[in-house]
């Protein structure tokens, strides 16, 4: 089998890709706004019974499916299809246990399962569950985490950073992933510049380096509650505007978070992200973490870096050759 398909399906997007099984390169790929919340959400209202739920998740992957052939002009009718991300949870296409870390980096000791083709839905499926320490959870991070690291690559003692609504900080050691904290520091920023006293004091703009580099600043000055209020009184005493104040909040939320480094103190970092974050984030690291080696992906290496992961995994369980 040269190709698979691969899904990346989050709890509020769905991504679909066709790639190639000998290095996992993304041919083509479809989006929906679909995500696990979503379509529970749906599954809910439709008053099926138990036993249908799987098809009716799979009847959202098979439309992105048929668009994929659209966009291919060829049939993908037999094609492995392989599910990571919220695909696994409670509100998921099937609920999988969290594998408990350390696990290997090469994915070694996951959780996965494995449903057969059907006449409902004409594809094997595989699908990888998210892994737990203690205290925090992930999943897609997992595979994506896998993905990022080349063969017979040694990983020593390096974090691996991946920004989004929720922050996933994953440490590596001795090739093993053995710790993980999660930030909300994307959905504490969301919920404060739209949903709080703050949202008439914010606009979004261009990167302010300025402002944003203030914000890191305070975000180790004193307690973040209180500096957060400055975001209202900087606009109401004409100190900064709303652009400035906006990446002003954004410095001081991702400050708090990358000041957490320290705890862990690895010997290199790897930032994970598209475009939207790359920049704040690496300026946070670059004046917060100094000395430290920093590996950048770019936006394509962060997507691809998901399907390599679940290429590796697929291998390893002799899903795919």
């Amino acid at each position: 089998m040269k190709h698979f398909l691969s899904c990346d399906w989050g709890t509020s997007s769905l991504r679909l890709r066709l790639a190639d099984t000998g290095d996992g390169k993304i041919l083509a790929e479809a989006r929906s706004a679909e995500g696990i919340a979503r379509t529970f959400g749906q599954w809910q209202q439709s008053g099926l019974a138990e036993d249908k739920k799987a098809g009716f998740y799979l009847e959202v992957i098979d439309r992105l499916v048929r668009e994929l052939e659209s966009q291919t002009g060829q049939l993908l009718n037999g094609l492995t299809l392989i599910l990571s991300g919220m695909a696994s949870s409670s509100i998921g296409f099937i609920d999988l246990p969290y594998a408990s870390m350390p696990f290997s980096v090469d994915g070694e000791g996951l959780v996965t399962a494995v449903i057969s083709a059907n006449q409902v839905f004409g594809h094997d499926v595989l699908v990888i569950s998210g892994a737990k320490t203690d205290s925090d959870v992930m999943r897609g991070e997992e595979t994506q985490l896998i993905g990022c690291i080349e063969p017979a690559r040694p990983v020593k003692n390096e974090l691996f950073i991946f920004p989004g609504t929720h922050s996933k900080h994953i440490l590596a050691k001795d090739n093993e992933a053995v710790g993980l904290k999660t930030y909300m520091t994307g959905e504490v920023f969301s919920l404060m510049a739209h949903n709080s006293i703050l949202k008439n004091s914010v606009e979004a703009g261009t990167f302010d380096a300025d402002a944003f580099g203030h914000g890191l600043i305070d975000s180790g000055s004193g307690n973040l509650l209180h500096q957060v209020f400055k975001v209202r009184t900087n606009g109401l005493f004409g100190i900064s505007d709303e652009h400035e104040n906006y990446h002003y909040l954004s410095g001081l939320l991702i400050g708090s978070e990358i000041r957490d480094i320290g705890s862990t103190d690895p010997d290199a970092i790897n930032l994970v992200c598209g475009d939207e974050l790359r920049l704040p984030y690496q300026t946070a690291l670059n004046e917060m973490v100094p000395g430290k080696k920093l590996s950048v992906f770019s936006t394509d290496q962060a997507d691809e870096a998901t399907v390599r992961g679940q290429l590796i995994i697929a291998k390893q369980l002799k899903i795919l050759t």
